[in-house]
């Protein structure tokens, strides 16, 4: 029986951490769904097919990567994918008890789900998409936090933005 699991998140945009716990997810699993959520308690920089392509190509190289993308809540989107497992990423000790109480409820929602929690590797530790924002806002070089594609793509939203003229 193929092992599915859903990796699922926001990626606006994905930074090398999450490539980091979506490569580490697709050594352990048969079969990794990346799937963005359509987050409505967000104003996103990039649109969800725009993510949806910047992760595609960001992944190319996993063969056992999919991307895709979800609305609603995910327990339901893991049973639609006949998936058993959810992989979640921890950067810190602040990131637990929110991913405690998700998982919980997921457990609750969907009891044959099981949820993986993965510590980044420590060089990813500080790093998330509101700081890769943060930093490339201000035309900072971001090319060692982000995929090559993604640099190029905050490089070209930034530069266009009236928030930076």
């Amino acid at each position: 029986m193929t092992s599915i699991a859903v990796c699922p998140g926001s990626f606006d945009p994905v930074t090398l951490g999450h490539l980091d716990i979506i490569q580490r997810g697709a050594n352990v699993f048969d079969e990794v769904i990346v799937a963005v959520l359509h987050n409505r308690n967000k104003v996103p920089l990039f649109s969800v097919e725009e993510r949806l392509e910047l992760l595609k190509k960001a992944t190319e190289h996993i063969p056992n990567v999919t991307i895709d993308s979800f609305n609603g809540l995910l327990i339901d989107y893991v049973k639609q994918k006949q998936a058993k497992a959810i992989i979640r990423g921890l950067r810190a000790v602040s990131d637990f008890e929110y991913e405690m109480q998700a998982a919980s409820i997921n457990k609750k929602l969907g009891p044959d789900v099981e949820t993986f929690f993965m510590m980044t590797s420590n060089q990813y530790s500080y790093l998330s998409s509101s700081i890769v924002k943060e930093v490339a806002k201000y035309e900072a070089d971001v090319s060692d936090i982000v995929p090559p594609v993604v640099a190029e793509a905050l490089k070209a939203k930034f530069s266009s933005s009236p928030r930076n003229k």
